[in-house]
């Protein structure tokens, strides 16, 4: 599971070729020109020395952190993933001379990014720029130290991933219009779908920090209480509806005082990155203990986020406009500044029998409804105070269509629609052996052909 956005390219290569989906009549025989996106992905593969595939998810323009270990070398550390290698920022954290980070390259040598996340905006986009021209293909320094380079990079291949902070506390909201309103529909009616406060405020739940884990390990089917016969008492045994939930979260930079909220204004400021996550859910369980608090037991089994943390200045290039809401949230949740991202994202399951997962899944995060600046703000409203390396989820991420429902639950409509699996069907819940999550890398973003 793995986030694999960066930024746009900020020159275009020419001439760009129009769409085909415009209206361009082009004979079955002529020769396509190529089109924006292998334009760009060529020009992104050549912009530095280490060698990057035309598509491949990890070019210049990208540069997620995260934390690593090799079998030569135990020890976790942090690491930027360029092509199919992996920076140790730990072996070149003397390079960093540049007025913030010439005081704190300390921060490179611990286990974790908590450290660096909590240096806040300047930091990151000092290191950020410092990495760009480091392995830019017209910079020396690196390029042409051979012993220096030899210890710095790793393979992905080799390497095993850790997670990518020392996660506090973690906060999983509820911001999806259409999956709010989806799930009420199903247990409540289309009368009453979304409660009361829904359209006023980011709604949210406490969730286990301590069960958080990197994509990749295993989760255990839970056990626990359920009452399948409202009939009948409940009875203990393994969960027989787990679900899935597509979902992303960003990681809290730096964080503020207790007593002291953070003002909508400043929120960009401690909103380090963004990792892909899913929230994995025990919904026979959940529907037994929820009221009257809320989940417990049937989300706190396990947690799965994605070992890359793509920072916010790759993802800013994808911001669109926030959503329409109505009502008019209350003033210390406006904000113009658009930060709502069309990131494309998709969900594949492998069931049993099954050689190949098979996507059942598509949605995009632009269909959320509350953005990240008022998840936070809401967050601290009350005085809570935030910390470096605190999670927060968005919600499951559900878009206007069928097909870009973000759960089994919406795509299985409670259990009563089949989800094909190639040649092979299951109903909401059959056991499977692997979830898989995966965003369509930027040239699938910015392609114009249908």
């Amino acid at each position: 599971m793995c986030l694999v956005l960066w930024e746009a390219a900020g020159v275009w290569p020419t001439p760009l070729t129009r769409p085909d989906h415009l209206g361009e009549s082009r004979p079955a025989d002529r020769p396509q020109p190529a089109t924006r996106s292998q334009l760009l992905c060529s020009v992104l593969a050549s912009m530095s020395f280490v060698p990057v595939a035309e598509d491949s998810d990890f070019p210049i323009h990208n540069l997620p952190y995260g934390v690593f270990s090799t079998t030569g070398n135990s020890r976790p550390r942090i690491g930027v993933a360029i092509g199919d290698q992996i920076l140790d920022l730990s072996v070149i954290k003397h390079l960093f001379t540049g007025p913030v980070l010439s005081k704190h390259q300390d921060v490179f040598d611990q286990p974790t990014l908590n450290s660096f996340m909590g240096l806040g905006q300047a930091a990151w986009k000092e290191a950020r720029a410092f990495l760009q021209n480091l392995l830019s293909a017209s910079q020396a320094r690196l390029r042409d130290d051979t012993e220096l380079r030899k210890r710095a990079f790793t393979s992905q291949a080799s390497a095993t991933m850790h997670l990518p902070a020392a996660i506090g506390d973690y906060t999983d909201f509820y911001s999806s219009r259409q999956h709010a309103t989806n799930v009420g529909v199903m247990f409540r009616g289309k009368e009453t779908a979304l409660m009361p406060n829904w359209l006023h405020l980011p709604v949210a739940y406490h969730g286990r920090a301590s069960s958080v884990v990197v994509s990749g390990t295993p989760i255990r089917r839970p056990m626990g209480q359920m009452r399948p016969d409202d009939s009948k008492p409940p009875v203990y045994g393994a969960c027989k509806l787990l679900d899935m939930e597509l979902e992303m979260a960003f990681f809290v930079g730096p964080g503020n005082k207790l007593g002291e909220p953070i003002p909508i204004s400043k929120a960009h400021e401690h909103i380090f990155g963004m990792v892909l996550m899913n929230d994995w859910s025990a919904r026979d369980i959940q529907k037994w203990e929820y009221v009257p608090l809320g989940p417990f037991l049937g989300k706190s089994f396990g947690t799965t986020i994605s070992p890359w943390v793509v920072p916010m200045d790759a993802l800013m290039p994808f911001a669109v406009p926030n959503p329409e809401q109505d009502p008019k949230p209350l003033p210390y949740l406006r904000h113009d500044q658009p930060y709502m991202f069309d990131i494309n994202l998709s969900v594949a399951l492998k069931g049993e029998g099954m050689s190949q997962a098979a996507t059942i899944c598509r949605s995009n995060f632009k269909y959320m409804y509350w953005t990240m600046l008022q998840q936070l703000t809401h967050h601290s409203v009350n005085g809570c105070n935030l910390q470096p390396g605190d999670l927060l989820g968005s919600g499951t991420i559900s878009g206007p269509e069928p097909e870009s429902f973000g759960s089994m639950l919406e795509l299985s409509w409670r259990g009563t629609k089949a989800i094909e699996l190639g040649s092979l069907e299951t109903l909401l819940y059959k056991p499977v052996d692997r979830v898989t999550r995966s965003t369509l890398v930027l040239h699938d973003l910015l392609k114009h052909t249908p």
